[in-house]
């Protein structure tokens, strides 16, 4: 090789080298920012009011950076890592690759309720195809299948819209044996006791004629392409119309919102310290549901595409301009705090189900006795571990005013929710409204279970309950929807541990820097 081909090579590689080491100068301050632990506060004190229980009065309210105390809840964050990536995730990741979890019965034909659709792209690749007669296990699947419609090929299309679509496809494909697993699933499924329940914050498709299974494992969330104005105007009607925020008050970084000059945002979170813990609640549940989101679209991004075979990884000036705490104008740090006040509520309800899997009645039925009984136990074993976090939120602060305002909070809060999961229908890539809508219904169920402690601790040991129920679509979405939090987490973890390491790689490149410039 001649030297001119060894120094070219070795430019690029310090090239690609420098641009890591910036990265990570940009994620040690976010991260570390993280999981620094300063002190512990004192428990704030209750406030007065109906509807409204505590108010973080006591714990100082951070504006920019994410340190160690989150607000509203007396946990900090580093024990979140600890306990979550040592203990909870590794576990978590294995249950989702079980049967019993990673099939999920969809209904991605629902028209959305809001507004005409505009965000398809007619390309073939956009739309899920009809699952093949020959492939779904011995369980699952109802006695037919709708099969989706193939829309036109319009070559017209934007080239930036052809590859949302190829990547916003959902790959549908499922064994014979699967097949024949979801009838048995469905048979199984019909012949226990259900009942209705009138307050329910999840919004399932299970009973939807158009619904078919996907399996999770084909379509990881990731990057699809999806973005403009279709992608935008989903999330402001989801956090100017849903998030009991008043027109007047601008929230930052909002692209369809004019421009209000000067105006950093501050006199939104002003507004929001106002509001009772339910509301700002709901806020940071949504807010962190969207950067939990981001982080995966960061993580699993298209890096480039070779010989039609993509490859796919971390992307840092995607995760920057996301999360960076100057490019977002200190919103990044917010959205992470928020994305970990999710994970405490979505623990908090695990540890608080558990009692209802314990029972021997609940199966996690599959049709295969062995693992389905190795799936219950991987289960509880995870439930365990999330009762013995010692920092939960604590859910008897909500709702804790007189009856009838505590009543009537609690509804407007289920009516919000519930007019989220329908939005989800309106998003216009088939990949990204699975995992909307999964994701949604997950913490739509946590919510539920939150929310139904009396109902839980009156479950009947041996026989079904009239009371609080799971269906099979509704334990699927919550752990998977948890399961996304957990890797959200884990990922951010990952960062740190680059920059770890990050020392000695500046040296090296200094030293290829130095040795092909002579």
């Amino acid at each position: 090789m001649s030297r001119g081909v060894r120094w070219a090579g070795a430019v690029q590689g310090t090239a690609a080298a420098v641009q890591l080491l910036i990265t990570l100068s940009f994620l040690r301050s976010v991260v570390q920012a993280q999981v620094s632990p300063d002190r512990v506060h004192p428990a704030p004190p209750l406030d007065s009011g109906a509807g409204c229980a505590w108010a973080a009065a006591g714990v100082p309210r951070v504006r920019a950076q994410v340190a160690g105390v989150l607000d509203d809840c007396l946990c900090d964050i580093d024990s979140i890592d600890n306990f979550n990536n040592y203990k909870i995730f590794p576990k978590i990741k294995k249950l989702q690759e079980r049967d019993y979890f990673r099939y999920y019965k969809v209904n991605l034909k629902r028209p959305c309720p809001f507004w005409a659709e505009d965000g398809h792209c007619s390309i073939k690749d956009c739309h899920v195809e009809p699952c093949p007669e020959s492939k779904i296990p011995v369980g699952i699947k109802a006695g037919h299948s709708n099969k989706y419609l193939k829309v036109a090929n319009n070559t017209e299309e934007l080239e930036d819209c052809e590859q949302a679509n190829k990547l916003g496809a959902v790959n549908s494909t499922l064994s014979n044996q699967s097949k024949e697993a979801f009838i048995d699933w469905a048979r199984y499924d019909d012949s226990q006791d259900h009942f209705c329940e009138l307050d329910v914050f999840s919004c399932s498709d299970e009973r939807s004629p158009a619904a078919q299974y996907v399996d999770l494992l084909l379509n990881p969330e990731r990057y699809t392409g999806y973005k403009g104005p279709s992608a935008w105007r989903v999330w402001n009607s989801i956090y100017e119309e849903n998030c009991f925020k008043p027109r007047s008050v601008y929230r930052p970084l909002n692209p369809l919102a004019p421009s209000r000059g000067e105006d950093d945002g501050e006199s939104f979170y002003t507004w929001l310290e106002g509001l009772c813990l339910e509301k700002r609640v709901f806020y940071k549940l949504i807010s962190g549901l969207h950067a939990s989101i981001n982080l995966h679209l960061c993580v699993n991004y298209l890096l480039e595409e070779t010989w039609g075979k993509p490859s796919w990884g971390p992307n840092i000036k995607e995760f920057k301009r996301r999360f960076d705490p100057v490019e977002t104008k200190g919103e990044g740090p917010r959205r992470l705090k928020n994305l970990y006040f999710l994970y405490l509520i979505e623990l908090r309800a695990l540890s608080k189900v558990a009692p209802y899997f314990e029972r021997s009645i609940v199966d996690l039925y599959t049709g295969n006795t062995e693992e389905d009984a190795d799936t219950k136990t991987l289960l509880l074993s995870i439930f365990q571990d999330t009762k013995s976090f010692p920092m939960h939120f604590d859910e008897k602060s909500m709702f804790a005013g007189d009856t009838k305002g505590a009543k009537s909070l609690k509804e407007e809060f289920r009516l919000h929710f519930k007019n989220i999961s329908h939005i989800m229908d309106c998003v216009g890539c088939d990949k990204c409204r699975l995992w909307g809508k999964l994701q949604t219904q997950g913490l739509g169920t946590a919510l539920k279970i939150l929310f139904s402690e009396k109902e839980i601790q009156k479950l009947p040991e041996n026989s079904p309950s009239k009371g609080f129920q799971l269906t099979r679509q509704e334990i699927v979405a919550l752990l998977n929807a948890f399961g996304r939090l957990s890797t959200s987490i884990r990922e951010l973890q990952n960062f740190k541990v680059l920059l770890q390491h990050s020392s000695s790689c500046t040296h090296c490149c200094e030293a290829i820097v130095e040795q092909f410039t002579l």
